[in-house]
């Protein structure tokens, strides 16, 4: 791939959206196309806590999970333009949307309520979902957090049955849109 572009990339994008949206495959996807770092701040969060972000709901609850969650965030956007994906309550915060704005760039893996539903039903590392009805915990969750997620500067939509390299591609052009956030050399 001798012709295949370089990129700079100047401010840490942040994926933000819905459980299932795609955050965690498409911001390693993305790093590895932009040759930067990428972190899962939850995996950080866990590594920190020595205990699964499930473990530390049960333990602590989720405001002290919240309060991790937002001090974590802060140190990634601290260090070298990367690629940072989110738990799917992290932009809910109003500190943490700001000090996204501030020091780095959301972006809105905006994904329908039947994608996310395909996704996360399967799965029982959703601890927001060990409900009666996770389905209708689902919906609730989405209709609440939609117009939150709504206020990231960039909106990339989940298209079914879309590939992570072509959804991978279509945020690269979003990216390369915003010649602040991302240039090819």
């Amino acid at each position: 791939m001798a012709d295949a572009p370089q990129f700079h990339l100047h401010r840490t994008v942040v994926l933000v959206g819905m459980m299932g949206s795609g955050k965690t495959a498409i911001g390693r996807a993305l790093a590895a196309r932009l040759g930067v770092d990428f972190v899962d701040s939850d995996s950080a969060i866990e590594e920190a806590a020595a205990l699964t972000i499930a473990e530390i709901f049960e333990r602590d609850g989720e405001d002290f999970f919240r309060e991790r969650e937002a001090e974590v965030l802060r140190r990634l956007l601290s260090g070298p333009p990367q690629v940072v994906s989110t738990g799917g309550g992290a932009f809910l915060a109003e500190g943490n949307r700001t000090a996204i704005a501030e020091m780095g760039i959301a972006l809105w893996l905006n994904a329908d309520l039947s994608i996310l539903w395909e996704r996360v039903r399967h799965k029982d590392t959703r601890p927001l979902l060990r409900t009666a009805d996770p389905k209708g915990t689902l919906k609730r969750i989405f209709n609440e957090r939609t117009p939150i997620y709504a206020k990231a500067s960039l909106h990339a939509e989940i298209v079914a049955g879309a590939s992570i390299e072509e959804t991978t591609q279509g945020v690269i052009n979003l990216l390369l849109a915003r010649p602040d956030i991302l240039e090819t050399d």
